[in-house]
């Protein structure tokens, strides 16, 4: 009775029927969607729980219960998609939260700082989750250039690949490179970023990680592409560099920093940045104040990570005296690039089961759908924010940006 209770109240949009485990079930019928496309309103959902234990704990553990569930395969959904289904507890969610819900948020962001302890030890342990994984399994549902951050899609028509190529063009531009410069690529991943800016802008370029898989990737490409003379990749944590470089950039590592780190980080940009210096940072953020981390993704895919207001950046930045030259927020597209992510990697299930097993695949469709449906109907959001330590070697006009990509070509994987 209370479960129902709950879901009566939490579901004034949209329509759900739950099976319970003994086969009974009860439908709630909301209100149309308000303000969404249809391409983008969910479907009727029937989501049927097999275990009691699972409808307990949805009470007190709504996020880390469900995920579970889904994962275990005591939560099945009946009709509709599992995107329909997030999609419509999101859209309640985030438009009107209980009180229990908004309760549950305060100590989330209580607490939120013991979960996001990240001394290097640590981060090195929580990169090793995600990033050290089968590196099939990225070849698999990522690009050729395996870029594993927010593409951008300039028209929304663009294919994956080209989304990719234009969102590291778009940084390039931001970054303002001359020949010959320094560049250190904070969080580097596979490389792509780094061989991009080498190649095509004759710089040399300085790419850390704390993944040895991405390292071992990456150092292979550079000296397969003939640029390991411009480009060296490291395994190292962003508080140890102490050189200086002309420009830096940072493409979704901001995302595992935490927000104890925060004055580090910036301290960190600021201690490298040459005084004509100009760095670019690219990290998902939230539109919403500051909050926490959900805690199934916490425990499962990102442990150590969260996602920052722009309040919660601005005020590290400010205080490290640092000047924030530009921000840009894409709000959409990393929805459309999980939509590409999630395409491709049920393209490829059944050998990613065979590799990694069911209950992997479960999980990480329910990380890919959870996340994509997070950017369409919560407040998750991109932010590129341009830093300087001088206001003046950036142009006070945004024009340069768009002349720039006009007058340069797309890159090609390397």
């Amino acid at each position: 009775m209370l479960f129902e209770a709950f879901l009566r109240r939490l579901v004034r949009f949209g329509d759900l029927t739950v099976i319970r485990p003994d086969g009974s079930r009860f439908t709630v019928n909301g209100q149309p969607f308000p303000h969404l496309r249809s391409a983008d309103t969910p479907s009727p959902v029937t989501v049927h729980f097999h275990d009691p234990e699972t409808i307990r704990r949805l009470i007190w553990q709504p996020a880390l219960a469900f995920g579970e569930g889904y994962m275990e395969g005591t939560v099945t959904i009946d009709e509709g998609t599992l995107g329909d289904c997030l999609a419509l507890f999101m859209r309640n969610m985030h438009d009107d939260p209980s009180v229990f819900l908004r309760l549950r948020a305060s100590v989330g962001r209580a607490v939120r700082k013991l979960h996001q302890n990240n001394p290097i030890p640590r981060a090195r342990k929580n990169v090793a989750h995600h990033y050290d994984l089968s590196p099939q399994l990225y070849e698999m549902f990522l690009d050729a250039d395996r870029q594993y951050s927010c593409a951008y899609f300039p028209t929304g028509n663009e294919t994956l690949e080209t989304a990719q190529a234009a969102k590291k063009r778009h940084i390039a531009a931001k970054l303002l490179l001359e020949p010959g410069q320094r560049v250190l690529d904070i969080g580097c991943g596979w490389g792509g970023m780094a061989l991009y800016l080498a190649q095509s802008f004759d710089v040399e370029v300085t790419g850390i990680t704390l993944s040895e898989q991405q390292l071992a990737v990456a150092q292979q490409r550079a000296a397969k592409a003939g640029l390991d003379g411009k480009v060296r990749f490291e395994l190292r944590d962003y508080r140890t560099i102490n050189e200086p470089f002309d420009r830096i950039v940072s493409v979704g590592m901001f995302e595992h920093v935490g927000v104890k780190y925060y004055r580090s980080y910036f301290n960190a940009v600021r201690r490298c940045l040459a005084p004509g210096g100009v760095a670019l940072l690219h990290t998902i953020g939230r539109s919403d104040p500051p909050g926490s981390t959900n805690p199934w993704i916490r425990k499962y895919i990102f442990p150590g990570g969260y996602c920052p207001a722009l309040s919660e950046i601005s005020a590290a930045i400010e205080r490290e005296h640092l000047t924030t030259c530009d921000v840009e927020v894409l709000r959409l597209h990393y929805a459309e690039t999980l939509k590409h992510w999630h395409r491709r990697f049920q393209e490829h299930r059944e050998e990613i089961s065979r590799m990694l097993d069911e209950r992997f695949c479960r999980m990480w469709e329910f990380y890919l759908l959870g996340s994509e449906m997070a950017f369409r109907h919560e407040g998750q959001v991109v932010f590129q924010v341009q830093l300087a330590r001088d206001k003046t070697v950036v142009p006070d006009s945004r024009d340069y940006i768009g002349a720039f990509e006009a007058s340069h070509p797309l890159p090609v994987a390397i």
